[in-house]
């Protein structure tokens, strides 16, 4: 089945990507696409409502206008093989029945407004962010800005910013990753609450997370002295410690984890960067007007730049939040099983999953039973196409397994056997000399279009339907059971108008 490239009704992504989309959310791509942002990240833009708003004076006002951030790109690599490149982690439901993007913005609605939510992501990911809002009952149309290239944290962050500066010049905004897990909501609300008052007052604050054990796979802040909300001026940041720095770390009691989660003012940001990183800004003005795309080749020449290196490294506004709320950023496998709670034998095991002598593992089943015997501290982790084992403690070097995948010119570093369209999914069941088989999920009110080469022949089976379906210029309706066969060239097109999703099995002989 050969993709089709019709300008009218898709922007220019992947090849797996380019199949026609039906439905609201093609007809409103183009009204998505006025900004960029970062392929490896998304960041949300909302008016907060922040409860029992204290001020300056100790007085009850009403809350500063404010928004949260949303990190909710990259591809996750630390998690493969569940997380891929064109279905990154923030897209998967690692943890109950939402995925890590949807969870965040549930976290955050209770003190900050998700309806006024803006979202930064690469073009690739646009369709399947903006199903999982409405999938929460969050409309995505024109809360989603899309990226053309990645260029780190500095140039989102600022893009965001000045899309908001637009509205709200006084607007706080917060900045989080969608990938991060949090334990104690109640006290990550209160710390949110006490981030943006401090923002409020012209701070620019990073929660840093109580460390509670050497941490190497983090940086760190070094706090100095206490300002309101027991927030700490920041003395500096450090990379990533071996064990004996970390646990002088600890011990010092004054360094904290490195979240990359951020609360500011709009107006005080702009103002760091125009006396930080004044050639970012005025490039970034100059190539966006927040109507048109940003060009990939204009975006392209903006610095590769993080927040923290741009930023919070030099500004003389930046304070550092002391936060303990079971917080986790879900960079590797291991630090999953960390976060999740332990059957008897310490196991976190998921799918379907039989155990023998084994303690201490990870396992996850997405499609086959796992059957494990005489087992300790390793990560077994099964998809439909790829198997990964590991022992736990070097489970995050499945990055660079991901790069010889890639290296290679495998798929499966970067796509799974199912792809999402903005029309649903296709699923690869199975592939052979002169034939490949499909089976096909198709969304409410939804249309695909496939292109039946010449010397081909497509046969369509309707598994759950009804589906109408236009090939060779005749129109007909297949319900449940019911086949058709195609051996002409031409263009197929299957259309879903009812109210729940279709699925049929494709079934391709020859090329």
């Amino acid at each position: 089945m050969r993709s089709l490239d019709k300008t009218d009704s898709i922007i220019a992504l992947p090849d797996e990507l380019k199949l026609k989309a039906g439905g609201s959310l093609a007809r409103e791509v183009h009204s998505f696409l006025g900004y960029a942002a970062v392929e490896t990240l998304c960041r949300a833009v909302t008016s907060s409502a922040v409860n029992n708003r204290v001020n300056r004076n100790g007085r009850k006002g009403r809350p500063p206008n404010g928004g949260f951030g949303l990190l909710a790109g990259g591809t996750g690599t630390r998690l493969w093989p569940v997380s891929r490149q064109l279905y990154p982690k923030q897209l998967v439901k690692f943890i109950g029945n939402d995925s890590l993007v949807q969870s965040t913005i549930k976290r955050l609605s209770p003190v900050l407004d998700a309806a006024s939510v803006r979202i930064v992501c690469g073009e690739q990911h646009f369709h399947e962010t903006a199903r999982h809002m409405q999938d929460i009952g969050l409309p995505a149309e024109g809360k989603i800005i899309c990226e053309p290239s990645g260029r780190n944290t500095a140039p989102a962050i600022l893009l965001a910013v000045l899309h908001t500066l637009s509205a709200d010049r006084d607007a706080v905004l917060c900045v989080f990753p969608a990938d991060h897990v949090i334990g104690d909501i109640e006290s990550f609300h209160e710390r949110l609450k006490a981030a943006i008052r401090l923002a409020d007052q012209g701070y620019i604050v990073t929660f840093g997370i109580t460390p509670h054990y050497p941490e190497t796979g983090y940086g760190y802040v070094e706090g100095g002295q206490q300002v309101s909300e027991g927030a700490l001026t920041i003395k500096r940041f450090v990379e990533k410690p071996d064990k004996k720095t970390a646990q002088q770390y600890i011990t010092a009691g004054n360094f904290f984890w490195n979240s990359g989660m951020f609360a500011f003012k709009a107006s005080v940001i702009l103002e760091e960067f125009r006396t930080y990183q004044s050639d970012l800004l005025e490039k970034l003005k100059a190539i966006s007007d927040g109507i048109h795309p940003i060009a990939k080749e204009d975006y392209d020449q903006l610095p590769d730049i993080s927040i923290d290196y741009a930023i919070m490294e030099k500004t003389a506004r930046g304070v550092v939040l002391p936060s303990d709320f079971g917080w986790s950023d879900i960079g590797s496998w291991k630090s999953l099983y960390d976060f999740l709670p332990k059957d008897d034998e310490l196991n976190v095991i998921d799918g379907d999953v039989i155990t023998n002598d084994t303690q201490g593992c990870f396992i996850m089943g997405r499609d086959r039973l796992i059957a494990t015997n005489h087992l300790e501290n390793m990560v077994v982790v099964e998809t439909p196409d790829s198997i990964f084992v590991s022992d736990i403690d070097h489970s995050r070097d499945v990055k660079s397994i991901v790069a010889r995948l890639k290296e290679k010119g495998r798929k499966e570093y970067r796509q799974h056997r199912t792809i999402h369209f903005p029309w649903g999914s296709r699923t690869l069941l199975e592939k052979k000399d002169g034939y490949t088989v499909f089976r096909l999920l198709v969304y409410p009110s939804s249309t695909l279009q496939a292109e039946v080469a010449a010397g081909a022949t497509m046969h369509l089976i309707v598994v759950k339907g009804p589906v109408r379906v236009e090939a060779n210029g005749k129109k007909q309706s297949l319900k449940k059971g019911k086949a058709l066969t195609v051996s002409r060239p031409g263009v197929v097109s299957i259309e879903n108008k009812s109210a729940e999703p279709v699925y049929l099995v494709q079934i391709q002989l020859g090329e």
